[in-house]
């Protein structure tokens, strides 16, 4: 599998998790957002939703970035718009059934 099959596959398991997807879908709006928020409050705990962040990030789909004690994620939505063009706004459009 080439290298790019093989990060376009990592990028796809880490969205087919419902949580997940709504963080990206969230993050869409381009803007950084704290991990810290009611934005996250997906009914589940927070030590969930740091596994969660982590997989995204592992992934490369998502940025974090640490200032004091404040994490910020951020989509990493122009790198992924280059090596995958349309995915973000395909996942975006995606509605829960």
């Amino acid at each position: 599998m080439a290298d790019e099959d093989a990060a376009l596959v990592e990028v796809l398991r880490a969205v087919a998790d419902p949580i997940r997807l709504r963080i990206v879908q969230t993050l869409a709006d381009g803007h950084p957002h704290g991990k810290c928020g009611t934005h996250w409050d997906f009914g589940v705990h927070k030590s969930t939703m740091t596994h969660h962040f982590r997989i995204l990030r592992e992934a490369g789909l998502t940025r974090t970035t640490v200032t004091g004690r404040t994490h910020t994620i951020e989509l990493r939505r122009d790198e992924l718009d280059a090596r995958f063009p349309g995915l973000i706004q395909a996942l975006v459009g995606v509605v829960d059934l």
